[in-house]
């Protein structure tokens, strides 16, 4: 029986699922097999989840599928609707909890990462579902959960209460504490006279660099007359511009640290490190600022996913 139900979800979403976008009156011709009131009921039901989003446009109602892959998202909706979304209804093994104890954190998804933080629903809303409205809703952003207050986040799932609310907020200012510990942790004093000896020493010590910014930050890090590490000094938050990277701003914390040379760091949040032209522009341009007060930029390093790039090597 349940198989059969599926089918028919199956029947009426797949289709909608391949339109990110799709209007009431366009429902009859893009679903066939299913009776009119079967289909308008269904995706009534995948708007109250929240994973449809209704606009109205010059008098007319159309659908739009929140972020994220369109058939997983079906699929969630379905398995939920014939299992049904209570914790206590699902099977023991596929509860968050003991999927994370079983899996580890990293194979839950961030609506069962969120559910375990609401932890117990509410009248009407399980936690499984109030965690699927959350990731739905800060698809790709979850850092920006902690700009909305209780009340807002009511508002898109009654499942957040003020204990959950508060959960949600610590885990991501522990977070958000846990990256700065690892950010600030002291690498181990090396040597750095080589372009291989540079690009290792900024995959480890600017590592959340590369899988954690958002922006793009510039960076450098201060030698001694060894070329060995001083200290790190992050210089702007930002497109890099070299109206903005200014020579005295970088060189400042390097005369600070009584510095024989520097090492320029920025990272590429879309994940490619392949140098710009303005990346190359703001190399020369401190390059022979640095000769000028005898300071040397010993390389340019762009830390991103992929890899790390030295400027030097292009």
């Amino acid at each position: 029986m349940s198989e059969q139900r599926r089918q028919r979800y199956q029947s009426v979403l797949y289709p909608l699922a391949r339109l990110p976008r799709f209007r009431r009156s366009e429902l009859a011709d893009l679903v066939h097999e299913e009776p009119a009131a079967f289909i308008t009921r269904t995706v009534n039901e995948v708007v109250k989840a929240g994973v449809l989003e209704t606009v109205r446009e010059e008098g007319e109602i159309h659908f739009e599928w929140v972020r994220g892959d369109r058939v997983e998202l079906v699929d969630q909706w379905i398995d939920r609707r014939i299992h049904g979304d209570q914790v206590k209804e699902q099977p023991e093994r596929e509860r968050p909890r003991e999927r994370l104890m079983r899996l580890g954190p990293t194979s839950l998804s961030d609506a069962e990462l969120l559910a375990i933080l609401i932890r117990v629903g509410v009248v009407g809303e399980s936690a499984v579902t109030g965690g699927q409205k959350l990731a739905n809703r800060f698809a790709h952003e979850l850092d920006l959960i902690r700009n909305y207050g209780l009340e807002e986040l009511r508002k898109i799932t009654p499942a957040v209460t003020k204990a959950s609310f508060c959960q949600i907020l610590a885990a991501l200012e522990l977070g958000k504490r846990a990256t700065e510990a690892a950010r600030t942790r002291p690498v181990p004093i090396t040597k750095i006279t080589s372009t291989i000896e540079a690009t290792q020493y900024c995959a480890q010590a600017f590592a959340y660099l590369a899988g954690d910014a958002v922006q793009e930050e510039f960076h450098i890090v201060t030698l001694d007359t060894k070329h060995k590490p001083i200290r790190t000094h992050k210089i702007t938050v930002g497109t890099l511009d070299s109206s903005l990277v200014h020579p005295r701003e970088v060189f400042r914390p390097a005369i600070r640290d009584s510095a024989a040379a520097v090492l320029l760091v920025h990272n590429h949040p879309s994940g490619d490190p392949t140098p710009s032209r303005e990346d190359h522009a703001v190399t020369e341009r401190l390059t022979e600022a640095g000769k000028l007060i005898g300071i040397g930029v010993l390389d340019h390093i762009i830390v991103a996913r992929e890899r790390c790039q030295s400027l030097r090597e292009c």
